[in-house]
């Protein structure tokens, strides 16, 4: 009998979970998406397009403030000024990125967006944090610190990502998804009868992983790994597999049978909520 495989070392780049990177998001199916952040070139012409309608939307405002405000005391014009300034850089690009989940208009004509460290769309507090460190990192200076700043970070975050906890992504970019692990007829009777359980999710993955690369593994490797992961699934699955069915139509098995009551479930719940909001 072989033991559990080991958890993969902690090291930089790498999560707890089998093959999967701290910039990548698991899907349901245990595949690791990959959102590449977006490169600093279109950082860079997102930016200038959006400077470009900063400074406009804020010289616009402020020849309207002064044509309505001109003739009054000076201490409402330069209030007027202030809120101008305020609505141009602050207010219209918080409204904007939060209504369009992570979108400016310089990020809509270079294909990208803006979204959380965690892959997911970005909230009010995320869009006002970015507008606000902008102000300072790309109109008061030129956007020499935000440059500065997404060449040294990993995802090319500007100040206002990090503090945000943001980062930017090509929305364009296709993802590489696999087909999903066909059902083995031989063991179709069994898988559906049997008690399988959610497996945990580095083990899910590592299943996931080596089914879709068994081929480019040698045949001392493919055997050992797979009656290895066939060991760590056991104590999820009862009753057993059928006597000597081989390891890797036992995994093949599991992992379409969970995919099949997954979907069964949220097929479920789903016309369960269309008929509760009727």
């Amino acid at each position: 009998m072989y033991g559990p495989v080991p958890p993969p070392t902690a090291s930089r780049g790498v999560s707890a979970t089998y093959g999967v990177g701290r910039d990548d998001l698991v899907s349901g199916e245990a595949v690791a998406l990959d959102l590449p952040p977006a490169g600093i070139g279109l950082r860079m012409v997102s930016g200038l397009i959006d400077l470009f309608l900063g400074y406009t939307a804020w010289w616009a405002l402020r020849w309207l403030t002064l044509k309505v405000f001109g003739d009054t005391d000076f201490a409402m014009l330069v209030a007027s000024l202030t809120l101008s300034l305020i609505t141009a850089l602050v207010i219209i690009p918080t409204t904007l990125e939060t209504v369009t989940r992570g979108k400016t208009v310089g990020h809509w004509v270079t294909g990208i967006r803006t979204v959380r460290d965690d892959a997911g769309p970005i909230g009010f507090r995320h869009a006002l944090t970015r507008a606000l460190l902008g102000v300072i990192e790309i109109y008061g200076s030129g956007g020499l610190p935000a440059l500065v700043a997404a060449v040294c970070t990993k995802k090319g975050k500007r100040f206002g990502d990090l503090l945000a906890g943001t980062y930017v992504i090509r929305d364009r970019h296709k993802l590489d998804v696999p087909e999903p692990i066909p059902m083995p007829p031989a063991l179709a009777g069994w898988a559906q009868t049997a008690d399988v359980a959610p497996l945990p999710v580095h083990l899910a993955i590592a299943v996931r992983q080596f089914l879709g690369r068994r081929d480019r593994l040698s045949t001392q490797a493919r055997i050992l790994l797979a009656q290895r992961l066939v060991h760590d699934s056991a104590p999820f699955v009862a009753p057993a597999p059928p006597t000597g069915a081989p390891d890797e139509m036992v995994l093949a098995a599991i992992m379409a049978e969970r995919r099949r009551r997954d979907s069964e479930r949220i097929e479920r719940d789903q016309r369960l909520r269309q008929r509760l909001v009727r």
